[in-house]
């Protein structure tokens, strides 16, 4: 169960003119409802250029704000010529930018040029052997006959006006087309996954020689512009952030008192469902090797009591959720005032709400889902913050790169996942101060493992995945 709440929140629009020097160059992808399109931004950010998913509604005039080195239009399930297929805005290929068409990219790409896309007579899926009939640009460095992942069962079967022939396969006489004036490319493969085993210097062609980036999205890189931005968003004013102790809200705290100091103020709800020791190892961490203050609030015997009785699963997180949202108003409230409710939003985030959540017209974030860390609901409509997420442009691996670079602990870094709910949810059944230490007893000191606790039974592992 993973719902949200919209609230009346203030968050800074994703403009030129404040996504900061370091993102200036970047690529664009739209996505067209690929299961890739996250991929493909991943993959462009490995090369050190930054990538943001925007949505295929994303009009040309947002997109020139913008102003980005090169666009990528994803793959998708549908096909061009179907009724209600989505299609981009047509001024796209007026702007002057490199663009990349991936699968239904490509078919896209051709549609809209003049060329022709229609049903295959015999679909391609899987990997393919790309046969090049034009090495240059696109496929400079890319091995005759290399292998390339095919999904696809449409096939182009005229190409636009000014396009040439770069690869083949077999069953695609269209593998890879290009117009080098305009520097339009297409590929009916999909460069970005570890199938396509050319993909990688295929991508390193577009982003370095063709949109001609610079590899500057570096950790480094990142750290800095992310405290300058957030000085110049918080000012003097105070931030109040839900501390969990995983490895987003830690990394968040760590680089928020680097840019903020004592202006930040953490609270940590103890809500009695963690693991042995975790929560004073946590203080301990915090408050004493780093000097971060945390305000520890011990609101055991008010979730247990919450929760008495109660053994179904997804009950038990309702009103988990419920009891922290309401902790956290009343502690807030004792604290004083606080302008800015820090969040640790990560970019799945963001492309997890585009449908719900971006503005058609310019591919901006409309409004915002409120994350806590339990994963059930959001904070209550009176409780009115501006937000501070300087998390949101990164994936989770670039938030522990980002994590290790400003000295956090290397067992937060590595730390797994846990749900917000801890034990209450590995407990089948009702949930008791007894069995409760029977599984913190059971699992400790192996956190790695995922551990449970069965009805009438002691505890059962599995490894985690």
């Amino acid at each position: 169960m993973n719902t949200a709440l919209t609230l009346p929140t203030e968050a800074a629009p994703q403009t030129q003119e404040n996504l900061g020097q370091l993102n200036r160059q970047m690529i664009v992808i739209l996505d067209f409802g690929s299961q890739y399109s996250e991929l493909i931004a991943r993959r462009i950010r490995e090369t050190q250029v930054y990538s943001e998913v925007l949505s295929y509604r994303t009009t040309a005039e947002h997109l020139q704000k913008l102003n980005p080195k090169g666009i990528i239009l994803s793959g998708g399930p549908n096909s061009v010529y179907s009724e209600n297929a989505p299609h981009c805005d047509p001024e796209i290929w007026k702007l002057g930018i490199p663009i990349l068409g991936v699968c239904y990219g490509m078919q896209l790409m051709v549609n809209q040029l003049g060329g022709e896309v229609t049903k295959a007579d015999r679909g391609e899926y899987g990997k393919a052997s790309l046969y090049i009939d034009d090495p240059t640009d696109l496929l400079t460095n890319v091995e005759d006959g290399t292998t390339m992942w095919m999904s696809h069962g449409d096939s182009v079967t005229k190409m636009p006006p000014g396009f040439e022939l770069l690869a083949h396969t077999e069953n695609t006489p269209c593998a890879a087309i290009a117009d080098h004036d305009k520097k339009f490319y297409g590929v009916q493969f999909h460069p970005e996954v570890v199938h396509s085993l050319g993909g990688l210097a295929l991508i390193r062609n577009f982003v370095y020689h063709i949109c001609d980036c610079e590899p500057t999205w570096t950790t480094a890189a990142f750290v800095e512009e992310a405290i300058r931005e957030i000085r110049a968003r918080v000012g003097d004013k105070r931030v109040l952030l839900a501390l969990s102790g995983g490895v987003d809200s830690s990394t968040l705290a760590f680089l928020l008192h680097k840019a903020i100091g004592d202006q930040l103020t953490c609270v940590f709800i103890d809500q009695g469902f963690m693991r042995k020791l975790e929560p004073e190892r946590l203080l301990k961490l915090f408050e004493e090797q780093f000097h971060i203050h945390v305000e520890y609030v011990n609101a055991r015997d008010r979730f247990i009591s919450a929760i008495a009785g109660i053994t179904d699963p997804e009950e038990k997180r309702r009103i988990i959720g419920h009891e922290f949202i309401r902790v956290f108003e009343e502690t807030s409230k004792k604290l004083g005032h606080f302008d800015y409710l820090a969040q640790g939003t990560l970019y799945p985030d963001v492309i997890e709400s585009a449908d719900t959540n971006v503005d058609p017209k310019t591919g901006e974030r409309v409004a915002v889902k409120i994350k806590s860390h339990h994963n059930v609901g959001g904070l209550p409509k009176d409780l009115r913050f501006k937000l501070v997420e300087p998390l949101r442009k990164l994936f989770k691996d670039e938030v522990r790169k980002v994590g290790r670079s400003i000295g956090l602990p290397e067992e937060i870094v590595q730390r797994q996942p846990f749900p917000g709910p801890g034990l209450a949810i590995r407990i089948l059944g009702e949930v008791t101060a007894e069995r409760l230490n029977i599984l913190r007893d059971a699992a400790y000191p192996r956190w790695r493992e995922a551990s449970f606790l069965l009805p009438h039974s002691g505890s059962s592992k599995c490894p985690r995945t």
